[in-house]
């Protein structure tokens, strides 16, 4: 069993024991002791923090820590109260030392340093404290739907998974719940530092009664023993309540950035050599004015003054190790020009300008080319098969900080992003404007502005989804191969899809390829699938359909067909996920008997009017942007004839318009007519 399941039920019960049982002055020193360490303790630990939720337990630690000071007094004045006319030593030594080494004696001098104690706690630490734990935890339950749609978007993009995304939103959750806490926990404090007043008073009112009365000291006796004790009392638990109180300010006005207290405080104060000559210049002058201190102004200027010494001297030897001549290399006779010089092209290609560098460098932090991999991965997971790895180089040509994407040679996206920026995308409902530069998602063409780090925060809280610009470009990406799906799909691709099948299915693979169909045909029929968003992850049955109907069916489109009647279910499930309705467009049924003369006058094309066809891409596109208004996604449902036609008709003016075929549309599917598009 491990012990530290125990530490809490034995705090509990000792802090109970301390309130109703009478302790020895012994065990009562013990405890005294105990409870000074332990704020040490968790004081330094809050000095090596990194960031506020590494110590999530804190809350609870103010707690305990708080309930244990006040058993404590509860059980330092019942000894007092039951035998301080033994003299200053009834209580123990721990508040005997307190009462005469650390306020001299002088129970006047007592009252005073505890007064000032108490009021450093309770007006300044403790209400500072408790004023940032408010503030932190208002915002970061603002922040919160915010941070959810920025894990959201990196979700979809492909750049975490599942497991992690649970992970951050736990995060999120532990860190609106720790500021909550926090917010709660110092009202522990403050009243503590109340409570420790009242029983200074009640201890030395009572101690005095008790003295004169029922003992028969003097007045000047009883004073004197009594309020050493109830001093002493006060003080050895103030001072405790005074490091919690400043742990507690430290954790919570902790910005987390990777460093503990001390490297932050180092870092960033003694980082700028100009302002420690002009701090030297300014104590260097008050140590000459006559009656100052000169030792001491004097002392600390030459302190200063060494450290920019021992900064330039460091400085001075980096620069010389960087600027170190290189060793001089013969010049060597040009080589022969030979077919190896000759580059092929790249599959996929990225080209990022020189400020876009240290995004690719992991020495740097860079951490592009992890997300590019779970780009690939989340591609791979979504459409079945997996591209080419990305070639990314550095051009010259772009700006700074711009890019291109390049697929086969031919550029198909490129974009403008800042590395030491953050772009804020406006998703649709925001509630306030952001000071930076406008700009477009590169991806979706969505209204976003760069935006400093700082401004992170407020950005989430005003309804932004805040992404850094790593996941700018690999959302681009992700976006760019999700549309040229069926250009990465080549030979090679389909070569792994069916190695990868014939693990699972050999026998299937051994009598589809190349006795029924050739491997060429099956890579048209998979990119005719792909053209249109269908995902080819379902190898099996597509291969198991193309095996039945492949050698009877000689077009190519006819088999996409067949295997799309298929893999209906699959087709609506992705339109209409968790069971629910598809909403859907029909054909306005004077169109359709239009459209199906033609087909029956040309079975390979409809010859249709060109201004009739312009009428319907138009009206398609105005649908599309209806349905996505709505929140659903565009659905066409046509007779089976029509949708190969109309699929290709509709696809640059409505391209993510999806048209569906009555027979694709499972039996059990409840379907909801929401428009129709008529010419």
């Amino acid at each position: 069993m491990d012990w530290r399941l125990l530490t809490a039920p034995v705090l509990v019960v000792l802090i109970l024991m301390m309130l109703v049982v009478p302790l020895p002055t012994v065990l009562l020193d013990m405890l005294f002791t105990f409870n000074i360490v332990l704020s040490l303790i968790i004081m330094l630990v809050t000095l090596y923090l990194t960031r506020p939720l590494d110590f999530s337990a804190f809350p609870t630690a103010l707690l305990f820590t708080t309930l244990l000071r006040l058993s404590l007094n509860v059980a330092a004045s019942r000894v007092i109260l039951l035998h301080g006319q033994n003299g200053e030593g009834a209580a123990g030594a721990v508040i005997e030392s307190f009462g005469k080494f650390v306020v001299g004696g002088n129970y006047a001098v007592g009252i005073i340093v505890f007064a000032i104690l108490v009021v450093i706690n309770f007006v300044v630490i403790t209400k500072g404290a408790g004023r940032i734990a408010e503030v932190s935890a208002r915002f970061t339950l603002d922040a919160m739907p915010g941070k959810q749609m920025a894990i959201d978007a990196d979700l979809n993009a492909g750049l975490i998974d599942q497991e992690e995304a649970r992970k951050r939103r736990a995060e999120v959750a532990q860190e609106a719940d720790f500021y909550g806490a926090m917010d709660g926990a110092s009202k522990f404090v403050r009243g503590d530092a109340v409570a420790a007043i009242l029983i200074l008073f009640i201890n030395l009112i009572g101690g005095l009664i008790i003295g004169v009365f029922m003992h028969g000291l003097s007045l000047g006796d009883a004073a004197q023993n009594y309020t050493l004790l109830s001093i002493g009392d006060a003080l050895v638990s103030q001072i405790p309540a005074l490091v919690i109180s400043m742990a507690a300010g430290i954790v919570i006005s902790n910005v987390s950035t990777g460093q503990d207290i001390g490297r932050q405080l180092v870092g960033q104060l003694f980082t700028h050599p100009r302002v420690l000559a002009i701090t030297a210049g300014i104590l260097g002058l008050i140590g000459l004015v006559p009656g100052m201190p000169h030792l001491a102004f004097l002392g600390a200027a030459a302190v200063l003054g060494g450290v920019l010494w021992w900064q330039h001297k460091r400085r001075t030897a980096a620069a010389a190790q960087a600027q170190a001549v290189p060793e001089v290399v013969a010049p060597t006779e040009p080589e022969e020009v030979s077919w190896e010089q000759i580059e092929p092209v790249d599959t996929l290609a990225l080209d990022v300008g020189y400020r876009l560098i240290p995004l690719v460098d992991r020495n740097h932090g860079g951490e592009l080319l992890t997300r590019i991999r779970g780009v690939r991965k989340k591609f791979a997971q979504e459409m079945g098969f997996l591209v080419a790895s990305v070639h990314i180089r550095d051009n010259l040509e772009l700006r700074p900080g711009g890019y291109r994407i390049a697929l086969k040679g031919v550029d198909v996206g490129s974009g403008e992003i800042f590395p030491d920026l953050l772009m804020a995308i406006n998703p649709g409902q925001v509630m306030g404007d952001l000071q930076g530069t406008p700009t477009k998602d590169p991806a979706f063409g969505l209204p976003a502005v760069w935006i400093n780090k700082e401004q992170r925060e407020r950005a989430q809280t005003l309804g932004y989804t805040v992404v850094d610009p790593s996941t700018v470009l690999a959302t681009h990406l992700h976006h760019l191969l999700q549309t040229h799906a069926a250009e990465l799909l080549g030979r090679e691709e389909v070569e792994g899809l069916l190695a990868h099948l014939s693990k699972r299915s050999p026998k299937l693979v051994e009598d589809l390829v190349p006795k029924l169909i050739s491997a060429d045909r099956l890579r048209k029929v998979l990119q005719n699938l792909l053209t249109e968003g269908v995902p080819i992850r379902d190898m099996r049955t597509i291969a198991e359909v193309l095996a039945e109907h492949a050698a009877q069916v000689s077009d190519t489109d006819e088999l996409t067909a067949r295997v799309r009647l298929a893999l209906g279910a699959y087709i609506v499930q992705s339109l209409s996920p968790n069971g629910q309705e598809l909403s859907a467009a029909v054909l306005d049924g004077q169109l359709e008997q239009i459209l199906l003369s033609s087909l029956r006058a040309d079975p390979q094309q409809a010859a249709i009017e060109p201004g009739l066809a312009q009428r319907l891409m138009d009206r398609a596109r105005d649908l599309m942007q209806r349905m996505e208004a709505q929140g659903a996604t565009g659905v066409l449902l046509v007779s089976a004839p029509l949708r190969q036609f109309l699929a290709r008709l509709l696809a640059r003016s409505a391209p993510r318009l999806r048209v569906l075929s009555y027979a694709e549309i499972p039996d059990q599917k409840q379907v909801k007519v929401t428009a129709t598009l008529g010419a």
